[in-house]
């Protein structure tokens, strides 16, 4: 005889359980893929630009620098503002600026249109994850947390390949296009199938996101300018003095405000802190690897984002 207990009131009205899954995952799938779909595309880029490579360090950074730090700051204003809400907003300004990359003219104006990418992916990436917590039932949290993961780590894995693929056969503008159709089913399909939730009387930290923000876009403006400017040059070494005053301003701020943007308090908590450094070196060995390695494989010798391995290697 089955000893389970008849779903509740609230269960019965949640949507299906896939349907709640594809609502939170498409877009987070959309964002995350855009983390490295642009690198195997980088000689294409630089060809159609005529950029330089710092020109092309920035492509990369500028959606990630926006992405990291704002993720922290989208997530809070979910809470103030309403989840749902924000999540829609920024499926919308990941769309809307999806497009002006795929309209970009300039090295500048593709720089801006990545930039406001991660601001509309910092929006989705964290409340995605929140919203599909609260839409599926407590004894079915884990599968769906699960099967969320696993969309992001195919995003990953995926984004290289489609940017190649994509920027050899179809042509640049096709990496952003395919963003457009996505965001535009994902916005009704979210609205009808995810529901509302905040945390009332939640402040958002604003003294404590500009501090952050400054001093990572200073620390990271200094790395990618360290090798054309010189590094040890007054412009690049005043950026990572302003990073690091910047850093440790925000800091001592986190360790007084009522409502830090990130509780220190966290950092004593051994999980988190082992699941951060791990997380740390395996974005850094994957950001910094794929960069390099894309346009090593594509220009010595020269070749297309999707030429074979039998003829780059002549004999295998």
């Amino acid at each position: 005889m089955s000893t389970a207990s008849p779903p509740s009131a609230a269960e019965r009205r949640r949507p299906p359980l896939w349907l709640s899954i594809v609502a939170c995952s498409v877009p987070m799938f959309m964002v995350a893929l855009d983390n490295l779909v642009v690198s195997t595309a980088l000689r294409t880029f630089a060809a159609e630009f005529q950029a330089d490579t710092t020109d092309l360090q920035w492509f990369v950074n500028a959606y990630v620098l926006s992405f990291a730090c704002l993720l922290l700051t989208g997530a809070a204003l979910g809470d103030r503002f309403g989840r749902r809400r924000l999540f829609v907003l920024g499926i919308a300004a990941f769309t809307l600026a999806s497009l002006g990359c795929a309209f970009a003219e300039t090295s500048g104006e593709l720089i801006a249109g990545r930039a406001a990418q991660g601001v509309g992916a910092a929006a989705v990436m964290p409340l995605s994850l929140t919203l599909l917590a609260q839409a599926v039932p407590d004894r079915l949290r884990s599968l769906a947390l699960g099967l969320w993961s696993a969309v992001s780590g195919l995003a990953v894995a995926l984004g290289p390949v489609v940017g190649g693929a994509v920027a050899d056969g179809l042509g640049w503008q096709w990496i952003f296009w395919i963003n457009v159709p996505v965001g535009v089913v994902a916005i009704p399909l979210a609205l009808a199938v995810l529901r509302e939730s905040n945390l009332p009387g939640t402040r958002v930290d604003l003294l404590g996101m500009v501090l952050a923000t400054g001093g990572l876009v200073a620390v990271v403006w200094a790395i990618v300018h360290g090798e054309s400017d010189g590094w040890t040059s007054g412009t690049v070494l005043a950026a990572f003095a302003a990073g690091a005053v910047l850093l440790a301003a925000f800091v001592l701020w986190e360790r007084r405000a009522e409502q830090p943007l990130l509780p220190l308090s966290f950092y004593r908590i051994r999980p988190f802190v082992l699941s951060n450094v791990v997380s740390v070196a395996m974005y850094f060995g994957v950001f910094g690897s794929i960069f390099l390695l894309a346009q090593y494989l594509q220009v010595a010798p020269e070749r297309s984002p999707c030429t074979p391995v039998s003829s780059r290697w002549p004999g295998r």
